[in-house]
């Protein structure tokens, strides 16, 4: 499911107009990408949490020159389900789409 998908069917299960569904989800990205960037987590009761994660720092390989490289600390964003997010669709997802394909 694309974003416009998910525009549309939130829109036909509410009859709000699409061009407002769109803003209100824009709108709730970029508050959560603003939040993260600002070091804060935002949690979702019953959905999950985004939080902002510490990668320590690390020796890499750059592989074309074969010398080694000093990746410094860094955040990164990550995705936390909650428990019931979790048990749902461990209890009604029975296959994926690309599997039925083949």
């Amino acid at each position: 499911m694309r974003k416009a998908d998910l525009v549309t069917a939130i829109s036909e299960k509410t009859g709000i107009a699409k061009v407002d569904v769109l803003v209100t989800l824009e709108t709730f990205f970029k508050e959560v990408k603003d939040t993260l960037t600002d070091g804060e987590n935002v949690y979702i009761r019953g959905f999950g949490s985004f939080v902002v994660k510490k990668r320590a720092k690390k020796i890499g390989r750059h592989i074309k020159k074969n010398i080694a490289i000093e990746i410094p600390e860094h955040f990164i964003p990550s995705f936390k389900p909650a428990k019931v997010f979790v048990e749902q669709v461990k209890g009604n997802v029975t296959s994926l789409p690309s599997e039925e394909k083949e």
